[in-house]
């Protein structure tokens, strides 16, 4: 079980991560690679990533040199997923080159304890070697990850538009007693049950950074070494994205007035209700006009509990945007 303690003042320090964190995505998809469990969920990008490895003759180097520096629900160094990772793949791989020295020799002996890694990880205390690690960790992102990113963002501004909507309505209370089924808010202690190992970190006024991932699967992760700034790493609620309907209508029989009313709410993420009240109708008819809007792909809706929370697909973004530009 991990515990992590609040006071007072880190329920004000809550915050969540408003991009997807590039190494984090690349450390859990890894882990997608290593196991059955799951699998259902991401079949598609299952599939796609084997033949994109293989294309880009990159099996053997998953295989013998990124696989065992990421271990499935084990230990593996934290400098592998510096915070800076939320800045871009660029700034995260900078800062992977840039951990210092006496940090990296540490890990990598945790690593080669818990899992007994191999002899060649002890060069990872080497720059050139380091510098052979980003390029491979560059080479995997641009193979299996760079073509699913839009579908990525998109489902992590629902899951940030759900936080938002959970906030203003419940406060930090709701906020952390919604984080998922394996983590639970006992004020004023978030437990992990279950988790590989029995730690409780005290955060004492330094907050916590929740990460919505496309890729961690069920299990939430935190950083091994308690001294760090306090990360958690969680899954999404919802399944991935269905793809939109093929025999969607086109998108100028959308926009009459109800439809760009309901549009204009789901930028900030909206229930039905909200996007009923806002369009003037009832939540019936309201309810028929997502579900346009839906197949046509410019929203998305996912259930959470007993609400239904409906967000704007990266489509549906730039389709609003560019009315409220010919607007004004």
């Amino acid at each position: 079980m991990l515990r992590f303690h609040f006071t007072s003042e880190d329920l004000t320090r809550v915050r969540v991560a408003t991009e997807p964190h590039a190494l984090w995505e690349i450390a859990v998809s890894l882990h997608r690679l290593q196991t059955r469990e799951g699998r259902w969920a991401y079949a598609p990008w299952f599939h796609t990533a084997r033949a994109s490895l293989r294309r880009a003759g990159l099996e053997r180097t998953v295989k013998t040199f990124l696989l065992p520096l990421f271990p499935r629900a084990s230990y593996f160094p934290d400098f592998l997923t510096p915070p800076e990772g939320t800045q871009g793949l660029d700034a995260g791989l900078e800062a992977v080159l840039a951990a210092p020295h006496e940090r990296v020799v540490s890990e990598v002996d945790a690593l080669t304890r818990a899992v007994g890694a191999p002899a060649w990880v002890h060069r990872l205390t080497e720059r050139d070697m380091r510098e052979q690690l980003v390029d491979a960790l560059r080479a995997y992102h641009r193979a299996v990850i760079a073509p699913h990113e839009e579908h990525i963002q998109e489902r992590l501004h629902t899951e940030r538009a759900r936080y938002a909507h959970t906030l203003f309505h419940t406060g930090t209370d709701g906020l952390l007693a919604g984080l998922g089924p394996t983590i639970h808010w006992r004020p004023p202690v978030l437990e992990i049950d279950p988790y590989p190992d029995h730690r409780d970190v005290h955060l004492a006024g330094r907050g916590l950074l929740l990460i919505p991932s496309h890729f961690c699967w069920h299990a939430p992760i935190a950083l091994a070494d308690p001294g760090l700034p306090p990360v958690l790493l969680h899954p999404l609620h919802h399944r991935p994205a269905t793809p939109p309907d093929t025999g969607s209508p086109p998108l100028h029989a959308l926009l009459g007035p109800t439809r760009a009313a309901i549009l204009r709410a789901s930028a900030t993420g909206s229930t039905t209700t909200e996007a009923a009240r806002r369009a003037g109708v009832t939540p019936t008819t309201a309810s028929h006009h997502t579900g346009v809007l839906r197949d046509a792909g410019l929203i998305t809706s996912h259930r959470h509990a007993n609400t239904v929370l409906h967000t704007l697909t990266p489509l549906g973004a730039a389709l609003l945007d560019r009315k409220s530009r010919q607007d004004g």
